[in-house]
């Protein structure tokens, strides 16, 4: 697996290509939310650098197909690596309400989704009430 710079920009948009990839269809309405929720920015990336780290990441889940060429999108080891690689509380929270954001992009919240963002705000100790007090200070 690519290895980023803790609390990095790409450490950040690999999580949110996580988001975009965990229920097999990435919709083109997510790189729509992206783009209104002006995530590239706020990441501090360029829109040519996320599709960068997004494609690395499709590559490294293939890499990490089984011989029948299953792949296990939501298994909690290679999840958990990831979400470690993104450590400051602020960069969480930020990271959480883009994830639900780009989870709601297609008027639906898959089981994967669902299944992936509960463990994710779990892992990292963070609620919805969290999320809305955190965010309503910015």
């Amino acid at each position: 697996m690519k290895k980023y710079a803790p609390n990095s920009p790409e450490a950040l948009a690999r999580i949110l290509a996580m988001f975009m990839i965990t229920d097999g269809n990435m919709d083109p309405r997510e790189i729509e939310t992206l783009e209104n929720l002006h995530v590239y920015e706020l990441l501090g990336l360029s829109r040519k650098d996320f599709i960068k780290v997004l494609v690395d990441y499709c590559d490294d889940i293939s890499d990490e197909a089984e011989e029948d060429g299953t792949i296990h999108l939501l298994a909690s080891e290679r999840t958990n690596v990831i979400l470690d690689g993104v450590s400051e509380r602020s960069k969480r929270v930020i990271c959480c309400a883009l994830a639900l954001d780009i989870c709601k992009s297609d008027n639906t919240i898959s089981d994967p989704e669902m299944l992936l963002l509960r463990h994710m705000m779990h892992y990292w100790h963070i609620t919805l009430d969290d999320l809305q007090a955190e965010l309503a200070k910015n």
